[in-house]
């Protein structure tokens, strides 16, 4: 006869169990950064109205516009070489309209690295979503997991931080050259992080191995 194997202890079966559910205490986090995207869609329209009315003249948008891109005439000097004023901003102009339409870039993707959070976090750390089959789904999420997620978020975080160092270049006369300095420092940063990270998982993963 065989000895029949004795089932764990009810208590034994309930721990693992109760471990494996607190999962769910993440759910409140995804959800709060669905609630954060729709601010990001808020602030988004908020831009383009603004840059739409100034096109047409519209004073007050066109000054909104000048304070949120921190954007700033050229400079008037006095007669003893010193600032004396700057010129008056009347209507849109080509660096105008491109700090704005970066901004509205800079929002599109923070927008796609929380939509990447959000649905790439929640498959691999909560739950599957069951999304095999459906037209909409998207490629990288037949083969995401943790390691393939830091790679894809550390490459926004690199195009986003592209965004926000070619709208200090375009502004530069406002900044200071250590400002511009160190945004260029930690891009090459960002850039190190990610190449690491991704030669990190190149290694744990090679080329034709099963994830």
């Amino acid at each position: 006869m065989t000895r029949q194997q004795k089932s764990p202890p009810q208590s034994l079966a309930r721990l693992p169990r109760l471990i494996f559910a607190t999962r769910w205490l993440q759910l409140p986090l995804y959800l709060g950064l669905i609630l954060a995207q729709g601010v990001y869609v808020f602030q988004f329209w908020v831009e383009l109205v603004h840059l739409i009315e100034a096109a047409f003249g519209n004073q007050a948008a066109l000054i909104t516009l000048v304070k949120s891109t921190g954007y700033q005439a050229a400079a008037i000097l006095g007669p003893d070489g010193k600032i004396a004023g700057y010129e008056p901003i009347n209507s849109l102009n080509e660096t105008i309209i491109m700090l704005v339409v970066l901004a509205l870039i800079d929002v599109v993707m923070i927008s796609n690295l929380l939509i990447m959070v959000i649905v790439g976090g929640y498959e691999t750390f909560v739950s599957r979503l069951g999304l095999e089959g459906h037209p909409d789904q998207p490629e990288w999420l037949n083969h995401v997991n943790a390691s393939v997620l830091k790679v894809k978020l550390a490459t926004a975080i690199i195009g986003i931080s592209s965004i926000h160092l070619l709208k200090t270049f375009i502004n530069a006369a406002n900044y200071s050259e250590k400002v511009l300095m160190w945004q260029t420092i930690i891009h090459i940063a960002f850039l190190t992080s990610a190449l690491a990270i991704a030669f990190t998982d190149r290694l744990m993963h090679p080329p034709g191995e099963e994830h």
